[in-house]
């Protein structure tokens, strides 16, 4: 890659890992005039082979279904594509997609498409994850990739580097490896910033290094630096190491197979989520939320109780029984947010048991689901 900037990263050992997920991002695999390559392919399917033959364990999420839909219609990327037209070219692509994987490797390779309704919704999430785990167990490697053709959310948000960070911590990852068409994280654009000086290795994120990130880096890709470090905050949060490295550089590529690395290393938080946690954590919300009191708060935050109906003020919006929801205190100073969690009654049921007893939810609603309207299992404080 030619930049502005000469300075180098260093030469470093890779994180000691046994299961890892690697990201590969559309501009190593395809763009919208030629369609698919192997030419950067071939070197990261190299690193995996070796491996896997190691005893390891990987999953790749790839990108480029949508650049390779492009190529076989002939078509230019544009700014501005329609959202079906985007969707349909997806839906093309996804086959030579998985067809330019599985000719690296004699072991099968199995196609997984994800939704954020599947990483959501707490049951489909852990289907997801029992597949995943027993596909590995099997001895094949799953090729990820968003379900473009009918998720709407992801595709306006071009994020498979965060569906690469939230696929690590499903399946227990110990390294997620970013490949992308940039050395690494620098603090400037070197490809327009001459005096862009490389990070080496970053101990934690702050808002001054999301600042430095720009927008997508290709026109044929829709990820940038941002949604890379909005990746590696993810995947640290929950205790995996996370290298983010130039996946067209033969010199980076020729040091993966030697165990090493060369580019920004993401270091992990001290302490580990524990994975459920994680899960609270970082899926979407249903809009809505539960409203509690000082007093709810207070049990919620302090002694680390469940949320029961008697400091429940009511429920906004229209969730559903297991949606995951917002907790908000209502006080004097206004509403905020303190906790998430999985609401174990709906919001039109709340509305129904709010600042009840919990032994009262029976006579009011007719059964119940439990004394908790959040179990303390399925809630993380913000």
């Amino acid at each position: 890659m030619s930049t502005l900037s000469t300075l180098q990263f260093i030469e470093q050992a890779q994180p000691n890992w046994h299961r890892a997920v690697l990201k590969v991002g559309s501009s190593l695999l395809a763009n919208s005039e030629d369609g698919l390559s192997p030419r950067h392919a071939l070197g990261l399917a190299q690193f995996v082979s070796a491996s896997l033959a190691a005893g390891k364990e990987v999953v790749i999420v790839s990108s480029g279904a949508v650049a390779v839909g492009r190529a076989i219609l002939h078509r230019k990327a544009e700014a501005g594509v329609a959202l079906a037209e985007r969707q349909a070219l997806a839906a093309l692509g996804q086959a030579e997609l998985i067809g330019l994987w599985q000719r690296f490797f004699e072991r099968p390779v199995a196609q997984v498409l994800l939704t954020h309704d599947d990483l959501r919704n707490r049951r489909r999430y852990l289907n997801a994850r029992s597949i995943l785990q027993e596909l590995l167990r099997l001895g094949t490697l799953p090729i990820i990739n968003e379900n473009d053709t009918v998720s709407v959310d992801e595709l306006k948000l071009g994020d498979n580097d965060n569906l690469a960070a939230v696929v690590a911590a499903l399946i227990d990852a110990d390294a997620l490896f970013i490949a992308t068409d940039i050395d690494g994280f620098y603090t400037a654009n070197p490809r327009t910033d001459k005096d862009a000086r490389p990070i080496d290795a970053v101990e934690s994120l702050t808002p001054e290094m999301f600042a430095m990130a720009g927008g997508a880096g290709t026109a044929g890709g829709t990820g940038g630096m941002r949604t890379k470090l909005e990746a590696a905050d993810k995947a640290t949060a929950a205790g995996i190491e996370t290298c983010l490295f130039n996946g067209t550089s033969p010199d980076a590529l020729r040091l993966l197979l030697l165990g090493k690395f060369r580019g920004t290393r993401f270091r992990p938080a001290q302490n580990r989520l524990a994975a459920r946690k994680y899960w609270l954590r970082n899926v979407p919300v249903e809009s809505g939320g539960i409203i509690v009191d000082a007093g709810a708060a207070r049990a919620l935050m302090d002694k680390g109780a469940s949320l029961l109906p008697g400091g429940v003020s009511t429920a906004k919006g229209d969730f559903r029984r297991g949606d995951m929801v917002e907790v908000v205190l209502s006080d004097d100073s206004g509403q905020r947010c303190i906790a998430r969690g999985v609401s174990q009654y709906s919001a039109m049921e709340i509305r129904r048991i709010a600042r009840c007893h919990s032994r009262e939810i029976d006579s009011i609603l007719g059964y119940n689901y439990g004394e908790n309207i959040v179990h303390r299992d399925d809630l993380v404080l913000l």
